[in-house]
């Protein structure tokens, strides 16, 4: 059950990624919790506060795109430093601002969108670097690892970042995520080069093209996105927090606890992940998850009382890690290097549209009938939705790591090139 440090002890350059990764969404969630704050207290609005989310969506999309289609062209570590480089301009531009007797609204909206833009080129390079720096078979151990530096980042960011604005500022906030910028992209930089493997393709929207034509081509990658996104559609409650806290539950102070409990799920499944990498149906797992995480959410909405909520959100959170787990185990054991940066672009579409496509379906559920049925009935469609999928995508539900040929060509590849 414990977590496997293996690829820790073994690989130098994975260590480094994970330290970086790990300080990059610490400080990125202190920026995070930063900026709509700081909008808030200069407009009044939370309107301004939502149009910041509309703002930066747009260039998640285009330069994820573009950054994953860069990452199969040229040297993942230069991307990772460049970007790196950038993040750490735009946060101090966002301090200087912040600085100023009177903070420049436009100004915020302007550098946030730069900064979605710098951390969607960056992540696709990260993303597709891992495979690249530990043996073949401690890919699982290595994904459960990443994501323990995500969660650390998700649980202690925003606490910290909460703490920091209302002490000493948004400036002191943003300048302590310079900081963190500068620590990571240090440790980019101390990687060793990772130019394309073979021939690369030039990034271009032709390019791009290629790599989705190759994700729609192959069912086992599309089961991985599509259960994502119908799990996230159906049942994504998050934005009915406030209302589930204070209407239903009569209890507005446990609002902290809701947004906790699915982090705390899937901090508990990283930290006991041994297990993961002698699990080889990854499609199975990853369906089972996601059932798991829309009847948690179904059950959560059955009831009033508090904790059987907050353990039901924790289920749900712990099944979402799982599922997450075993959807990267899939894409970084069988995606060819020559495509993985532009597939790895396409990965954040998939669990960027489901979560956002989510949020207004609760919301309009909630409005038009109750928030205990929008939860309830969206766990329900998600469970269904996704047999459904399972249904349709059988390759994906007989998926086996040990036979898929996409695996086995992939495990020879590394062979040959002497990486395993």
């Amino acid at each position: 059950m414990r977590i496997d440090l293996t690829p820790l002890r073994t690989s130098p350059d994975f260590r480094r990624l994970f330290l970086a990764g790990t300080v990059f969404y610490l400080g990125g969630m202190v920026s995070y919790v930063a900026l709509p704050w700081q909008l808030y207290h200069l407009t009044g609005s939370n309107l301004a506060v939502g149009i910041l989310g509309v703002i930066e969506l747009v260039p998640l999309v285009v330069f994820g795109l573009w950054g994953g289609a860069l990452a199969d062209h040229v040297d993942r570590r230069k991307m990772l430093v460049g970007s790196g480089l950038a993040q750490v301009v735009f946060t101090a531009c966002l301090a200087l601002n912040a600085a100023l007797p009177d903070p420049h609204v436009w100004a915020i909206y302007v550098i946030g969108a730069f900064l979605s833009a710098a951390g969607a080129l960056q992540r696709p390079s990260r993303e597709a670097l891992v495979p690249r720096t530990v043996r073949h078979d401690e890919l699982p151990a290595a994904v459960a690892l990443s994501s323990l530096g995500m969660q650390i980042g998700l649980l202690g960011g925003p606490a910290l970042g909460g703490i920091l604005v209302e002490t000493v500022g948004a400036a002191t906030a943003y300048g302590i995520d310079v900081v963190g910028l500068l620590i990571a992209t240090a440790l980019f930089a101390r990687l060793k080069p990772y130019p394309p493997a073979g021939e690369s393709t030039p990034p271009s929207l032709a390019s791009i093209a290629a790599g989705a034509r190759y994700a729609v081509s192959r069912r086992d990658l599309l089961g991985t996105y599509v259960i994502d996104i119908v799990a996230m559609f159906m049942a994504m409650p998050t934005v009915l927090f406030p209302a589930l806290a204070k209407d239903v539950l009569e209890s507005p102070h446990i609002l902290g606890l809701l947004y906790s409990a699915g982090t705390v799920g899937s901090l508990l499944v990283t930290a006991t992940s041994g297990w993961s990498s002698r699990v080889h149906q990854h499609g199975k797992a990853v369906v089972i998850a996601a059932l798991v995480w829309g009847g948690a959410v179904a059950v959560a909405g059955l009831t009033r009382n508090i904790w059987i909520v907050v353990g039901c959100f924790a289920v749900a959170g712990a099944a979402d890690m799982v599922s997450g787990i075993f959807r990267s185990v899939i894409w970084h054991q069988t995606i060819p290097d020559s495509m993985r940066g532009r597939l790895a672009g396409i990965e954040m579409l998939s669990y960027s549209v489901g979560p956002l496509g989510g949020q207004v379906r609760s919301g309009l559920v909630a409005d038009r009938w109750s928030v205990r049925t929008s939860i309830t009935s969206g766990g329900v469609l998600c469970v269904i939705g996704v047999v459904a999928t399972a249904a349709w995508l059988k390759d994906f539900w007989s998926y086996d790591a040990r036979t898929d040929r996409y695996a086995v060509a992939e495990r020879e590849r590394r062979a040959a090139r002497g990486e395993d």
